[in-house]
């Protein structure tokens, strides 16, 4: 008895429809929004199948933005990225299904040369066919993480003893793929 073996399928980031997004609080009072602006990454599947999909995903620290460029060059700096010794951070995980379109990826995070465990709350938005004929499909991502966890430790106090940079910062990613 013969047994059909499942095609894998090579998905790509389409990095025009793709935004890598954090938060930090700043004073505790207000937030910080950033964006990466450049990145790269690619999801494994069996066919269309996304659960137990394997992802590797890559950004450019360099391209960090937060519309204000002395704070993005401090974070590009020995106190917090150090970019120019760690240009980037690096995912390698796991997608599974946890219950219809809601899945969580697992996997390791390397930021400034220190790989920590984390997961991630994932949302399938489906799977579409283009105009042009491309197979896409798309994500929303949310987390956090710990800055700490990964060397970034600069911070300052205010003059009532609060810190200046929150260490949790949230993680927003929208995600579309192109199938290879």
């Amino acid at each position: 008895m013969q047994t059909a073996t499942a095609t894998t399928t090579q998905w790509a980031i389409d990095a025009t429809h793709t935004e890598v997004q954090f938060k930090v609080k700043h004073l505790v009072i207000s937030t910080v929004t950033g964006f990466f602006k450049k990145f790269s990454g690619s999801v494994e599947t069996e066919g269309n199948d996304f659960d137990g999909a394997e992802v590797n995903f890559s950004l450019d620290v360099n391209s960090i933005d937060t519309n204000q460029a002395d704070r993005d060059n401090h974070l590009k700096s020995p106190d917090f990225f150090a970019a120019a010794e760690y240009p980037t951070a690096d995912f390698a995980g796991t997608l599974k299904k946890v219950n219809g379109n809601d899945y969580q990826l697992s996997g390791d995070l390397t930021i400034r040369g220190t790989t920590k465990p984390v997961t991630l709350a994932v949302e399938f938005g489906g799977i579409m066919v283009d105009p042009w004929g491309n197979t896409k499909a798309g994500f929303e991502i949310n987390g956090k993480i710990n800055r700490k966890d990964f060397g970034l430790n600069w911070n300052a106090l205010t003059e009532a003893g609060g810190m200046v940079v929150s260490e949790e910062v949230k993680l927003h990613l929208n995600v579309e793929l192109a199938r290879g």
